[in-house]
């Protein structure tokens, strides 16, 4: 009797189902951390560095993944990567220490970025050419889904003693169980790889732009909107909706916005997001925060207006690039939204106790008008791409960035060693 083959979604259950558990116990911590120490009244800058942190461990994270998974294998990098999810949870639960809990969250940023690299290059060796974006923008929401759901699994728990935090390790050690079970053969070694901004630059100056605003963008709203809304006087439960609804937003908001970009200039669709964003904001600036429901409304469009700009801008760039640039694309644009993602909320941090609370409002409406304007003076420069060399707009989220083509996979090579050439 003939074996039957998996369905497209049964043979990536397991990496979804992974994946999703573990942005479960993300969701927790991204939403405890900052109300805790909020709470604890530590000074200003300690959740701002909490928040800092992830992205500086992300960008350690892009680098050893690929030396990692070539000498040991992707299986046990996600478990070993999981690990370091788990200690820093564990620091965590130990004590409420704003220096150990920054170090944390650092251990998590360098595992967060190495575990996207090994299940989005596997969930891309898996999928097949005529479902592959489809299991992209799957697997994009269901993690997003599992972020907003966490935070309102933190909503119902007591915030004393370490109850957040074991939950968040339980969540993970369900995580890993799909994937450690997993029968689905591991992709190929990564190969090499190069970082190359001036081609990329070429290729298209707005998608460069673009990345690198959403990185700082997203960094800025997710990190710092639970700190000012704890500082504002919201309790445990209203941050954690607060939380959950903007996840839901970037759904909500994403999705035709994208569809707006596959018909008309990319470009365009950037600006009204970049307008939108601003907008949203300056609403959130002058709201006295007295309404929950108004204030969730406004952070839910601004949370999705942020994340279409990561998307839209991938797409963008890669209307621009030949399929051979696509590697170099990838990579260049991943270290490009690890750099922003750090620098940006690191500046926010070092300016809050100088001019308050507000001021990754004010940081956000500047760097997303200064951008719109970028993409205004492009408009008159370069015309934009045919309709029939545009790719179709995919689900995707800055908080996940884009890293399954951040390795070429070489075929037909395997007599040669794959080498992975890291930025210099």
């Amino acid at each position: 009797m003939l074996a039957r083959n998996p369905s497209p979604l049964m043979s990536i259950a397991s990496i979804i189902l992974s994946m999703t558990a573990m942005a479960i116990g993300s969701g927790i911590m991204f939403t405890y951390v900052p109300f805790t120490l909020t709470q604890n009244d530590f000074p200003s800058w300690v959740a701002g560095a909490a928040v800092t942190a992830i992205p500086a461990g992300g960008f350690i994270g892009c680098l050893i993944a690929g030396p990692l998974i070539r000498r040991v294998g992707h299986a046990r990098v996600f478990a070993c990567f999981a690990a370091f999810v788990i200690l820093g949870n564990v620091l965590v639960a130990l004590a409420i220490d704003g220096t150990i809990w920054i170090f944390a969250r650092f251990l998590y940023g360098i595992a967060a970025n190495g575990i996207f690299i090994v299940t989005q290059s596997w969930l891309n060796h898996t999928s097949d050419n005529s479902w592959r974006g489809k299991a992209m923008s799957f697997f994009y929401m269901s993690y997003v889904l599992g972020l907003g759901v966490g935070a309102l699994v933190f909503g119902q728990l007591p915030n004393s003693a370490a109850a957040a935090p074991l939950i968040a390790i339980m969540a993970m050690a369900i995580g890993i169980l799909p994937i450690g079970l997993t029968r689905l053969p591991a992709p190929p070694a990564p190969e090499r790889t190069s970082i190359d901004l001036r081609s990329t630059w070429k290729i298209s100056p707005v998608g460069v732009i673009g990345i690198a605003a959403s990185g700082g963008l997203s960094m800025l709203l997710q990190g710092f909107a639970p700190i000012y809304a704890t500082n504002t006087g919201f309790g445990q439960s209203d941050v954690a909706l607060l939380m959950f609804l903007m996840q839901l937003g970037m759904v909500v908001i994403q999705m035709p916005l994208g569809a707006l970009s596959d018909r008309i200039d990319r470009r365009l669709v950037l600006i009204i997001t970049f307008v939108l964003i601003a907008v949203m904001a300056s609403l959130a600036a002058i709201n006295p925060f007295t309404g929950l429901l108004l204030v969730a409304l406004i952070f839910a469009i601004w949370s999705g207006a942020t994340e279409t700009v990561y998307s839209v801008a991938h797409a963008h760039a890669n209307d621009r690039a030949d399929p051979d640039d696509f590697v170099t694309l990838a990579s260049t644009m991943l270290v490009v939204w690890s750099a922003s993602a750090f620098v940006l909320p690191a500046a926010v941090t070092a300016l809050t106790p100088v001019y308050g609370p507000k001021i990754f409002m004010f940081a956000v409406i500047l760097i997303a008008l200064l951008t719109a304007g970028f993409v205004v003076l492009r408009l008159t420069q370069r015309a934009a791409v045919p309709d029939e060399e545009t790719e179709n707009f995919g689900l995707r989220t800055a908080q996940a960035p884009n890293t399954e083509v951040y390795y070429d996979y070489a075929e037909g090579e395997d007599e040669e060693e794959p080498v992975v050439s890291l930025p210099s």
